[in-house]
């Protein structure tokens, strides 16, 4: 039946190719983008070309930043710039800050190891991590998920690390193996984090 309105078809087409969004939704989703009134369709597109036009990665830590603004994270006087944290994705970072209990740095890596999907070190922002690290830090906390790829990352990391003198401390067991930080409650983060133990 959608192949004879074409137009639907291709629009169900590209909501098929959005990462995370379940196929028993994408029909839901189209009925719900036919539904807006012609303002609000045309206020989201532009707010995600403007999103698209001035969102970059920060050269620093990789976390989304506006291009003609400073880092967040990176060049706030209020972040103790002593302990860098290092997780996957952006929806980590969100995750341990929503818990109010971290104040150091971040640094994101964009991933982790997995070299059946063809991701290695290389892929990562393993380099930029190791190349910032300086007298100043005296922590890193490795928060990747607690997964194979995560755990793999990690020791790769720790590894890279061994020979520098600063304390290298992971989350503590409070997040279930093989889950990941963007689905635990806050209280759940928090306590991993604060309780967090040597690597």
């Amino acid at each position: 039946m959608i192949d004879q309105v074409p137009t639907l078809a291709q629009l169900v087409k590209q909501l098929q190719q959005i990462p995370y969004l379940a196929s028993k939704n994408v029909y839901r989703v189209a009925h719900y983008f036919l539904m807006l009134d012609q303002a609000r369709v045309q206020q989201l597109c532009k707010i995600i070309i403007d999103a698209k036009m001035q969102v970059i990665a920060c050269q620093t830590c990789f976390v989304w930043k506006e291009k003609e603004r400073t880092c967040p994270f990176c060049d706030s006087k209020r972040r103790d710039i002593t302990v860098i944290c290092v997780v996957e994705t952006w929806q980590e970072l969100m995750a341990i800050e929503k818990t109010g209990g971290y104040q150091g740095l971040y640094h994101i890596l964009g991933g982790a190891i997995c070299p059946l999907n063809g991701i290695g070190p290389e892929n990562l922002t393993i380099d930029p991590l190791i190349k910032r690290i300086n007298e100043s830090v005296r922590e890193i906390i490795l928060a990747t998920n607690q997964t194979p790829e995560g755990e793999a990352t990690a020791s790769y990391i720790a590894s890279k690390l061994k020979d520098r003198s600063l304390k290298i401390s992971c989350l503590a067991r409070g997040i279930p193996v093989g889950s990941t930080l963007e689905y635990m409650d806050r209280v759940t983060v928090f306590k991993a984090l604060s309780e967090r133990r040597p690597f």
